[in-house]
């Protein structure tokens, strides 16, 4: 099998990069290698699975840290530092050899894994002072303790696995710090690892959550809807169906979560959520802020004048709107809880506002020319006139 890759090289970033840093590096390989925009590329496949892996371990403060001191084997189920099947032996080498063996000043150790899973820790000497930070950094966090070196505090693990058993009973006083532990067990620290490794429950992690870019219509929005979406799995690449409920009133920038629907879990742990990030395709005639919506309604200028009735589309159907006499070209109307409607309250809709545009005749008979040539004697509005609604001059 051929060995994996850094985790840190696959996302092109430092070892010390910050949550920040690594967001945006994942993003930037996540859109480059997609699926969607490399279709048939079996190369970029693998590297948005890749990728995919190393930002769920690399993004995850726990993971990571596990990752930082132990590499690979860390997740590996067949690595001694899984505490899997075992079968070999190792003195201040392998997945521990950093913090976990060696010789110290005064003492020695060794670890040994044997059949089934099967683990011994021995430890020999006097001074074991450092043995108190390499157990609160190892297993600490796993068994809900503190790390911190030179704090009184005691623990003490007991059960089938893990660090189960019974019969032995290992203190650790000033040896650890000042610290006292106890660990049930056959042999040694017996029964660490088993068939079983570490005790299920110590392990579960939620899994990562996933994100997805998804583009709905004006109306979808406005009037929500159940829009079957089709997304690709990062892992196996598959493609997967799911049927959403998009919400009446949601708009560009808002998300909807999908409860499980991510990374699987690890341990037992239950599966990540899926993240869709909404955003809403524009409509013709349309715009929206927020829950208010503008549109325009042309009207004749005899309407203007005269004043009347203009139909106007909303988006809950066509109303009539009263035209008050005199009215110019640019006039709003507020048309209220015409608007879209609240996600956090049905029962509350914005307004919509109508801009009047007047629309000028480019073409008039000789019949309507003539009376309209009276109208503009009679008001009074062909003093500065050069020239006729047809481009003719006065006579």
């Amino acid at each position: 099998m051929a060995e994996k890759r850094d985790y840190y090289d696959i996302l092109g970033i430092k070892r010390d990069a910050s949550a920040e840093t690594i967001k945006k590096a994942f993003r930037k390989l996540a859109k480059k290698y997609h699926p969607d925009s490399n279709a048939g590329n079996p190369q970029a496949e693998q590297m948005f699975k890749d990728v995919n892996e190393a930002y769920s371990i690399l993004s995850d403060p726990e993971k990571k840290k596990l990752y930082d001191r132990f590499g690979h084997a860390a997740f590996d189920p067949n690595s001694a530092a899984y505490g899997g099947a075992g079968g070999a032996g190792a003195s201040g080498n392998g997945p521990f050899g950093s913090g976990f063996g060696g010789t110290g000043q005064g003492g020695s150790w060794h670890y040994q894994s044997g059949p089934g899973g099967y683990a011994e820790y021995h430890f020999t000497g006097d001074d074991m002072d450092d043995m108190g930070d390499i157990f609160g950094d190892m297993f600490g966090g796993m068994f809900h303790g503190k790390s911190s070196g030179g704090s009184s505090r005691s623990r003490h693990f007991t059960g089938g696995s893990g660090f189960g058993g019974s019969g032995t009973h290992f203190t650790g006083g000033s040896s650890f710090g000042g610290s006292s532990a106890h660990f049930g067990g056959g042999s040694g620290f017996g029964g660490f690892g088993g068939s079983q490794g570490f005790h299920s429950a110590d392990f579960r992690e939620k899994g990562s959550d996933l994100t997805s870019d998804v583009t709905i219509s004006f109306d979808e929005a406005v009037s929500g809807c159940e829009k079957l979406i089709t997304l690709q799995n990062p892992q196996t690449g598959k493609r997967q169906s799911l049927q959403v409920h998009i919400p009446a009133g949601i708009d560009t920038g808002k998300s909807i979560r999908l409860k499980g629907k991510g990374m699987p879990g690890t341990g037992g742990g239950e599966a990540g959520d899926l993240l869709l990030n909404i955003t809403v395709a524009e409509k013709p005639g349309w715009e929206r802020k927020e829950m208010d919506v503008y549109s325009t309604v042309r009207i004749p200028f005899t309407t203007a004048v005269f004043g009347g009735e203009a139909l106007v589309s909303t988006l809950y159907g066509n109303v009539l709107c009263k035209i008050a006499a005199g009215t110019q070209s640019g006039t709003k109307i507020k048309l209220k809880g015409k608007g879209v409607v609240s996600m956090k309250n049905p029962s509350i809709h914005g307004n919509q506002y109508v801009t009047v545009q007047i629309d000028v005749p480019n073409h008039l008979t000789p019949e309507a020319e003539q009376k309209l040539r009276e109208f503009e004697h009679a008001c009074g509005l062909n003093k500065n006139s050069q020239g006729g609604p047809n481009g003719r001059s006065a006579a």
